[in-house]
């Protein structure tokens, strides 16, 4: 996926979870934050960011911020894209443990849930939950980044699609490269990680992977290892 109208600028601080200060030009600006995480390890005083242009004039935010630089690399912190990014790769067979797929939809119900991708590829009928990861501490990529009763229940809910017999896939996208391995978050969410177990147990298909990040795009890139315990 690809941003237009990108613009640099040096993160002062975060006002709240939708809002933060921002210096662009020299002008001191306030932004809309595109991920509501706690982000604590990126949004750090004086940390490059790169932020998109508002579509709408009125809006009362001009910049949204979609990434951070850690280091030497950018991690995109747009929780608005995980979607389109999987999507995009889905369809050009860049998932390699599906390849390409003969139907590909966002957003489809099934029974009371509504899943994030829906699949068809010879005959085979699945689902797939998207979940972006921008938390990671020394190659190791975690989820999530504070406690989740809702991603917990999407975990539970992609069992009983299994159970129904549609394959069942959660796909962690990694929002930055360089990651040897993903695992979920326990010490912030045993909970999340619990369901996680359970659903691998149960057939569900745990998968990551991680991305090429500019301070203009994101893109689908490698398959990265899952450790569950």
């Amino acid at each position: 996926m690809k941003y237009s109208q990108t613009v640099k600028g040096i993160f002062v601080k975060r006002l709240n979870r939708f809002i933060a200060e921002v210096l662009i030009n020299d002008q001191l600006e306030k932004v809309h934050v595109k991920n509501t995480g706690r982000l604590k390890e990126l949004l750090l005083e004086k940390a490059e960011v790169a932020l998109t242009a508002a579509e709408n004039p009125n809006r009362k935010t001009k910049y949204s911020l979609i990434a951070v630089k850690k280091g030497d690399r950018w991690i995109n912190i747009d929780s608005q894209v995980p979607n389109e990014v999987v999507f995009e790769g889905l369809i050009k067979g860049k998932i390699s443990e599906l390849g390409k797929p003969s139907l590909a939809k966002k957003e489809v119900t099934f029974g009371n849930s509504r899943f994030d991708l829906y699949f068809e590829k010879n005959g085979e009928k699945g689902f797939i939950e998207v979940k972006g990861v921008t938390l990671e501490d020394g190659g190791v990529a975690m989820f999530p980044d504070a406690p989740t009763s809702r991603g917990t229940k999407h975990i539970l809910e992609m069992k009983e699609a299994v159970h129904a017999g549609y394959r069942g896939i959660i796909l962690f996208l990694i929002q930055m490269n360089g990651c040897h391995t993903f695992t979920p978050n326990e010490k912030m969410d045993k909970a999340f990680a619990d369901a996680c177990r359970e659903a691998a147990v149960n057939g569900v298909e745990i998968l990551a992977y991680d991305t090429t990040v500019t301070e203009k795009d994101i893109v689908l890139n490698r398959p990265v290892k899952a450790v569950l315990d």
